[in-house]
């Protein structure tokens, strides 16, 4: 057997844009709760432009974020992590099991009064994520690989198993505990056509990006050349959906501040019970860094667009389910990103690496 080893490499450190990603992001949400609170005609408009539920611009904004990201995976090496039973075994469990289970468990805690909010972070809790997960992972060095996996197979459980557990959650269960209950109607189609928008666009165009540029011009050119011009797009889709998604729901969340403060409690203690228990769980069955961020931020992230669109088409536009919707990515975009500052500080302190060094990559060959 003959052993060929990669070069350790050290890629630089985050760019002037991602360093002040925080700053950008809350001047994104001031952005879009001024333009929705000050502006109402543009919240209609948005409202007013959707294809089959979804909103046409948000749609683009999520297509030109996911992109970029989803153009760096080595589809290559994915095979790889398909392979590795307890980083798939512990995501299922995190995201299916474990993850719409605590939300549930908090809606009701903080939220015993308020009906129409409970059933909307219940429904967030039931919408994995899909989307925004590969910008956290990104940012955080984590596995891209791993993440285009792990989002794959949630996309394919989000189709079959989100009308199910909403009937659980929302009526099965309450009605065993001598809960309230509220019944959640969805089509599985209504479901199929929001992961195809959001995911299988981005992916395909990603995957046929990369297999075509690496032909035509090598693998090197299109990681060296290639690569860094679009790398920012992702960024500006993020900023651009942002803005749109708060401009939405401006009026409301500022007419409510009481409201919201409610909603954010739960939401603020699932991402950190999600995102830490990912963690842990990585390093705790041996994964390393890259990872078990990875695990950490696909359990933390949930499919906010998912989750708005079935509350707005379930309850309506003005519903107190589709606010608790809007609130979910007004408190998880700043926790994210708040989370990747300290994955990074925990890929020294806890794993012991540096979270943007390459590491060695290993291949045995019959000789």
């Amino acid at each position: 057997m003959s052993t060929a080893t990669q070069t350790r490499a050290k890629p630089a450190r985050l760019s002037t844009l991602d360093r002040w990603l925080p700053l950008w992001i809350g001047l994104a949400m001031v952005a879009g709760l001024l333009l929705g609170r000050f502006i109402p005609a543009l919240s209609d408009v948005l409202a007013h432009m959707e294809v089959g539920g979804i909103s046409v611009p948000i749609g683009l904004g999520l297509l030109v974020m996911m992109y970029p990201v989803l153009a760096k995976v080595r589809y290559d090496k994915v095979a790889a992590v398909t392979g590795d039973k307890k980083l798939l075994a512990s995501s299922l469990i995190l995201n299916w099991i474990a993850g719409p289970a605590v939300m549930f468990a908090l809606a009701w805690i903080f939220l015993p009064d308020l009906p129409e909010y409970r059933t909307g972070l219940i429904i967030v809790g039931l919408a994995r994520c899909i989307a925004m997960v590969v910008i956290w992972n990104d940012l955080a060095c984590g596995d891209r690989e791993a993440t285009a996996v792990l989002v794959f197979i949630n996309s394919v459980f989000q189709v079959v198993a989100f009308s199910l557990l909403g009937w659980f959650y929302l009526t099965v269960l309450p009605g065993w505990l001598g809960l309230d209950s509220q019944g959640l109607d969805v089509s599985i189609g209504q479901i199929a056509i929001n992961v195809l928008v959001f995911l299988g666009v981005p992916l395909a165009a990603g995957f046929l990006t990369r297999f075509f540029g690496e032909k035509a011009k090598g693998r090197d050119w299109y990681e060296a050349k290639f690569i860094p011009v679009i790398g920012p797009f992702a960024l500006y889709g993020l900023l651009f959906t942002i803005v749109l998604l708060f401009a939405l729901q401006g009026e409301a969340i500022t007419s409510q501040p009481w409201d919201v403060a409610r909603i954010a409690l739960p939401l603020l203690a699932y991402f950190a019970i999600m995102w830490f228990a990912g963690l842990l769980l990585g390093k705790g069955i041996g994964l390393n860094y890259a990872r078990s961020t990875t695990l950490a931020f696909t359990a933390a992230g949930n499919n906010f667009e998912l989750a708005i669109a079935v509350a707005i088409g379930t309850f309506g536009a003005t519903s107190g389910q589709a606010l608790a919707g809007v609130v979910g990515p007004l408190i998880e975009v700043p926790v994210l990103v708040g989370l990747v500052y300290v994955s990074l500080w925990a890929a020294r302190k806890w794993f012991h690496t540096d979270p943007y060094a390459v590491p060695a990559v290993s291949e045995s060959r019959a000789s």
